[in-house]
């Protein structure tokens, strides 16, 4: 029994950290690239551009005010969120909890940038016929990816109750 236990806890600690490298390599490439040509205007293709933004706000960018106060309180309440998060994932089984690693794993990538840089560096622009996506960049994929799926599977559970 507590074999299985230290075993879910590496588990889970291993998707974490996972998420959060191949967030933090994704961003240093992109930071490189700044550092070396002062910026980032990269055209892929016809949809996907490279173009870097620092986001002082929440996903998308969201909620960015220059008023550092308010920069303060939206990172102590992802934090926060962070902590009821890794609640749930200790209360969770199955599914359930890994989607919601994929969520704290994208997360504490863009945490440690809004602690580090004090700003989350954003970077995929996606666009169609000139209409562009907000720029966001790889843990808003995981985040993203990790809300779609766990609303899918309550979905599909509401559907089994029924």
């Amino acid at each position: 029994m507590k074999n299985e236990k230290i075993k879910k806890i590496l588990t889970n600690f291993l998707i974490i950290l996972l998420i959060f490298f191949i967030d933090r390599i994704s961003k240093i490439l992109i930071l490189n690239i700044a550092e070396e040509t002062q910026k980032v205007d990269i055209f892929v293709n016809s949809f996907l551009n490279l173009y870097l933004v620092w986001n002082k706000g929440i996903g998308f960018g969201f909620l960015s005010f220059e008023d550092k106060y308010i920069y303060h309180f939206i990172t102590l309440l992802i934090i926060v969120i962070n902590l009821i998060i890794i609640y749930l994932v200790y209360l969770e089984k199955g599914l359930k909890s890994y989607f919601l690693l994929v969520i704290l794993g994208g997360s504490f990538g863009n945490l440690f940038d809004r602690l580090y840089y004090n700003a989350v560096p954003d970077f995929i622009d996606l666009n169609y016929k000139g209409f562009h996506w907000f720029i966001f960049n790889v843990a808003d994929i995981f985040i993203t990816l990790g809300i779609i799926f766990l609303i899918l599977l309550e979905i599909i559970n509401y559907k089994k109750v029924k």
